[in-house]
């Protein structure tokens, strides 16, 4: 019986951070209902209660975001205090983030308060990135960390600095907690255009970074490609010789 507790526990160690990251993309998906589920600006006539009651739904959702953001930060911790660290799990990290990116990205401009340029931007840049650490990744090498894919020092200053990094994250909660908080039906007109105008500072640094920080992933992904030719060449002409 011991053993089977302590198994347990071990195991619950191990897995925490992975059952954080997979865990808090359901909190993403509960704001995305919530906004959904209450809009009111396809409505002819919204009464009082029905403003009330979509206010209280978004105030819900701008703490979901929260959550699920805030959850985002405590699985690296767990996976860094119980020595949990794999790849599944920073596979799982990363695909929690393009999911919670994704889908407010989204879901803002269906609802129509954001540009369409801002998901297009931000779903091209994820694919065309992912894709290049993808090949990275073949080579040996991460996103971040010692064996990063960046040499150059700027490039890996923009790409796997803490600081840029957390500035970054910033950036993308604050446009995502501030484009929700601005829409919340029952608020006040004058408090709502006060924290509209600091949503799309938030917005546009946060697409801003995103191009910024994709940049240097793109320009040193060349020395991949130029070395998947020099291999396919080399296979060419062995075939040749033989």
């Amino acid at each position: 019986m011991g053993n089977i507790l302590n198994n347990s526990i071990n195991w619950l160690k191990k897995s925490s951070a992975n059952i954080v990251s997979i865990g808090r993309i359901f909190f993403v998906f509960i704001a995305v209902y919530l906004i959904v589920t209450h809009d009111t600006t396809q409505s002819f006539f919204v009464t009082k209660q029905v403003a009330k009651e979509a206010g209280v739904a978004y105030y819900w959702a701008f703490v979901c975001t929260i959550l699920a953001f805030a959850l985002d930060g405590l699985d690296g911790y767990l996976a860094r205090k119980f020595n949990a660290s794999s790849k599944l799990g920073a596979t799982l990290d990363i695909m929690g983030d393009r999911i919670a990116e994704y889908s407010y990205w989204i879901l803002f401009a269906v609802m129509g308060w954001i540009s369409i340029i801002f998901p297009l931007i931000a779903i091209i840049r994820g694919v065309v990135v992912d894709g290049i650490r993808s090949v990275a990744a073949s080579y040996g090498y991460t996103a971040f960390g010692a064996k990063s894919m960046q040499d150059d020092p700027i490039a890996k200053f923009i790409c796997c600095s803490k600081f840029m990094r957390i500035w970054y994250a910033v950036a993308k909660v604050g446009a995502f907690m501030l484009i929700i908080l601005y829409n919340v039906p029952s608020m006040d007109h004058d408090v709502s255009v006060f924290w509209q105008v600091f949503a799309y500072i938030f917005t546009e640094m946060a697409i801003l970074l995103c191009v910024l920080r994709g940049l240097p992933v793109v320009y040193e992904s060349k020395k991949f490609f130029k070395d998947a030719a020099e291999e396919t060449s080399d296979k060419v002409e062995e075939s040749v010789n033989q």
